[in-house]
């Protein structure tokens, strides 16, 4: 018997309970790993609660991140005692997740453990950690450079905004930090590599086509006013990467950016991005985090506690990282 937590449908609203299963009861999959850490992201806070309709099947172990080892396996690539993460791929929405003591998955879907990683460490970075790392590496795919100027992060206290400061700011960019609670966050965000911390406020104003040129380059989780707002106001040349909805899924714009500034719109997808790709990304995201990273930009919390960070999460509440120990 092992400890998850499981959510359940009764009527229009999920269930987050703490309950004991067996392996048997676990879903198909080649490899099954002892679960060390998992995460909340905001994607887990959607689901947990219930607001973002995020899961359609029950019950359902939630965790769309974890870190663990290998306890058996039938892939050739991983063996008894192999440490592994398991970012992506629909688990905790459509497949169980990272909640749980253990979880049984595709081979397909695991990445090695890094070296100067381990379990605690790849959990503080996650799928958000892995998502600012593909945004920053689309950037300067883009030959958006420390020269070009400034880069805005919005959403900037959220896990990708405060792993994208840390990144662009190692590598010698200046970064503007958007957020809804400058007050609360700013002494943080400015810690982690911000140069300005500006309110989200400034960019949910109606804008114009066009606006004064400020950002070279733009890593945005939020979407809608923000987006569209901070797309006018892009150098020429500029791109955009954006993986985050937020703010909302609309994105009122014009195509005036894009076609009179020659901006790039650039979408970043973590949770079926080629396992290649992914796994470059988490090597080069353990190489630039600084260690400082890891000892403000996280909180550690039980199972028993994730029901109520997750209604925190989706509220706006939480800043950075929130860790689940299994």
């Amino acid at each position: 018997m092992f400890k998850a937590l499981v959510l359940t449908q009764e009527g229009k609203s999920t269930l987050a309970n703490i309950t004991q299963l067996q392996e048997s009861d676990l879903p198909e999959g080649e490899v099954l790993v002892d679960v060390a850490y998992s995460s909340l992201n905001y994607k887990d806070g959607l689901a947990v609660t219930g607001i973002g309709r995020i899961i359609r099947n029950f019950p359902m172990v939630p965790g769309i991140d974890f870190a663990g080892v290998v306890s058996e396996s039938a892939d050739p690539r991983y063996k008894k005692g192999d440490e592994v993460i398991l970012t992506g791929w629909g688990v905790g929405e459509n497949h169980w997740g990272g909640m749980a003591e253990k979880a049984r998955v595709k081979g397909d879907w695991l990445v090695p453990m890094p070296q100067a990683c381990n379990a605690k460490k790849a959990m503080m970075i996650g799928t958000a950690g892995l998502t600012a790392m593909l945004c920053v590496q689309a950037l300067q795919d883009a030959k958006i450079t420390p020269e070009s100027g400034e880069i805005l992060v919005t959403g900037a206290s959220g896990g990708v905004g405060s792993v994208a400061i840390s990144l662009l700011a190692r590598l010698g960019y200046k970064v503007v930090a958007s957020s809804g609670r400058v007050e609360q966050n700013s002494e943080l965000l400015i810690s982690l590599g911000a140069s300005e911390v500006i309110e989200r406020s400034e960019l949910e104003q109606d804008s114009r086509p066009l606006e004064k040129q400020r950002w070279a380059g733009i890593v945005d989780t939020v979407g809608n006013k923000v987006l569209a707002a901070a797309l006018a106001q892009m150098n020429y040349g500029g791109a955009a990467a954006i993986c985050g909805l937020a703010g909302g899924f609309a994105l009122p714009t014009t195509v005036m950016p894009f076609i009179l500034r020659g901006v790039s719109l650039l979408g970043i997808d973590s949770v079926s991005c080629p396992l290649e790709k992914r796994q470059a990304a988490w090597e080069r995201v353990i190489e630039l985090l600084p260690e400082s990273y890891y000892q403000q930009a996280a909180q550690t919390i039980e199972l028993d506690e994730v029901a109520t960070y997750a209604d925190k999460i989706v509220k706006g509440q939480v800043t950075g990282r929130v860790l689940v120990k299994v």
